[in-house]
C-alpha cells in the first residue's frame, strides 16, 4: 500500500452538491491505514501552489457532515486554467508535503489539470494517484450519464419556470428566461419539466446545439401568443447563429470577455434586454420582460435534489476507493443502469479532460425550439422524488346573465 498524504480541492463554479463529493473523499480516505493526513487545499489549485492548507483529518464527522449538505465549495474555489508550468508548480508542491492522493473535484478544465499532473508524476517517477471527481451543473462532462450538481440546478429552473407560468398565467405578457450553459444546454432545457397544462410554457425553447435565427425566433414568438395570449421563453446565455457567433455579440457591439478570453455570458442582463428590444419592436407586443437567472442556479439551499446528492457523495467515496484499494488515476465517471440506478466506473483521464459534451439530437425537437419526451424522461429521476406541482382551479363556469 502507497502511504502518504491525501489532498483535496475543488475547481470552478460551485453546485448545491460539491460539498457531498468533499465529505465522500475525506470520510471515506480517513479509514484507510496508509493515509496519513488529509488535507483540503482553499481556492483550488491556487491554493495548492500557495500552499494554503486545512488538516482535514482533524475535522468532526459531525460538522463534515452538516457541510456536506451545505451547498457552494467548502474549500472555496478558483477558476485559474493551469498550463504545464502552473502543474509543475502543483506537482512540486504535492511531493514536498508528501501528498500520495491527490483528487480534484470540478468540470472538464479541472480534469485536465488531474491529467497534466498525473503524467508529470510519472514521468518523474513519483508514485501518486490522480483522481478527478466529476462536478458540473452544465452536466457536458464526456462519458458520464449525467454529472453531480446538475440534478439540483434543473430542479431549481423547472421550479423557477414552474412559478414564471403562475405568473404569466394571471397577468398575461412574454417572459424570457436567460439560463446558464455557454455550450450545452442541458440546463436551460429543464425548463421544460415546468410543464404540466397545454397552454403551460416554456412554450419555447433555445439551446446553443441549434443556430438561433431572429426571424424564426419572431415567427415562434408570435405564432405562441397569438395561440394562447402569452408566452414563456427559455434561453440559453450561449445560444449562437448559422456561424457560431454568439447571439450576445450579434446583438451588442459591446460585450465584456472573462479571463480565458470568452465572450462575458454571466452576470449581465444583456441578452434577455436585446431579446425583449427585438419583440417589442416587431411584434408590438407592450408587456415583455426577461430575467438572467446567473449564479441563482448554482447553490440555491432550498431546492436540492435527493438523487443528486447522494450520488455525488457516492461519487467522491468511490473516488476514494478507487485511488487507495486500486492503486489507479483516471476520472470517475457515472453510468445509468435500469430504469433509474447508477454505476460508478473509473474512466481515462484524456476522454474527459477538455473535450464538452452536448445536448444528444434525439433530445431537441425538429424546430430547435424545444425538447423532446426522450429528454423529459432522461431528466425526471435526477430531480428526485419530491418535486413540486401546480394546481389549478377546476370549478365550471357561471352562465352570464348580461354579456351572453
Amino acid at each position: 500500500m502507497l502511504e502518504g498524504k491525501v489532498l483535496v480541492a475543488q475547481g470552478g463554479g460551485p453546485t448545491s452538491v460539491i460539498n457531498q463529493s468533499l465529505v465522500g473523499v475525506v470520510l471515506e480516505s480517513r479509514k484507510f491505514p496508509q493515509v496519513t493526513r488529509v488535507y483540503g487545499a482553499l481556492n483550488g489549485v491556487s491554493g495548492i501552489i500557495n500552499e494554503e492548507f486545512v488538516d482535514l483529518t482533524q475535522e468532526t464527522t459531525h460538522n463534515l457532515e452538516k457541510i456536506a449538505s451545505t451547498p457552494s465549495s467548502a474549500l472555496f474555489s478558483t477558476r485559474d486554467k493551469p498550463d504545464e508550468e502552473y502543474c509543475k508548480k502543483i506537482f512540486e508542491v504535492l511531493k514536498i508535503h508528501g501528498i500520495r492522493y491527490f483528487f480534484y473535484i470540478g468540470g472538464n478544465d479541472s480534469a485536465d489539470t488531474v491529467r497534466i499532473v498525473n503524467e508529470q508524476a510519472t514521468e518523474s517517477g513519483y508514485e501518486l494517484r490522480a483522481i478527478h471527481i466529476p462536478k458540473t451543473i452544465d452536466n457536458d462532462l464526456l462519458v458520464n450519464d449525467h454529472c453531480p450538481g446538475y440534478g439540483s440546478a434543473a430542479k431549481f429552473v423547472a421550479q423557477a419556470f414552474m412559478g414564471i407560468n403562475l405568473d404569466v398565467s394571471s397577468l398575461p405578457g412574454v417572459y424570457i428566461g436567460v439560463v446558464m450553459g455557454r455550450h450545452a444546454g442541458f440546463l436551460t432545457a429543464a425548463s421544460a419539466m415546468a410543464q404540466k397544462f397545454p397552454d403551460d410554457g416554456p412554450h419555447l425553447i433555445y439551446l446553443p446545439e441549434r443556430p438561433f435565427i431572429v426571424e424564426n425566433f419572431l415567427s415562434d414568438v408570435k405564432d405562441v401568443y397569438e395561440k394562447y395570449g402569452k408566452c414563456i421563453i427559455a434561453v440559453s446565455e450561449g445560444i449562437v447563429d448559422e456561424n457560431h457567433v454568439p447571439i450576445i455579440t450579434k446583438l451588442s457591439g459591446n460585450v465584456e470577455k472573462d479571463s480565458h478570453g470568452n465572450v462575458q455570458l454571466s452576470g449581465t442582463g444583456a441578452l434577455g434586454d436585446l431579446l425583449v428590444k427585438i419583440i417589442k419592436e416587431n411584434l408590438n407586443i407592450k408587456r415583455v420582460r426577461s430575467d438572467t437567472f446567473g449564479y441563482l442556479q448554482r447553490s440555491f439551499i432550498g431546492c436540492v435534489s435527493e438523487v443528486d446528492q447522494y450520488e455525488a457523495r457516492e461519487v467522491g467515496e468511490r473516488a476514494a476507493q478507487f485511488a487507495l484499494w486500486n492503486n489507479v488515476d483516471g476520472s470517475v465517471t457515472i453510468h445509468r443502469t435500469g430504469s433509474y440506478s447508477v454505476d460508478y466506473k473509473l474512466t481515462s483521464l484524456d476522454k474527459v479532460a477538455r473535450l464538452t459534451k452536448s445536448m444528444p439530437d434525439n433530445f431537441i425537437n425538429e424546430k430547435g425550439n424545444h425538447v423532446t419526451e426522450e429528454f423529459r424522461n432522461y431528466l425526471r429521476p435526477l430531480l428526485g422524488p419530491d418535486m413540486p406541482q401546480a394546481h389549478r382551479i377546476r370549478a365550471p363556469k357561471v352562465e352570464k346573465k348580461l354579456n351572453k
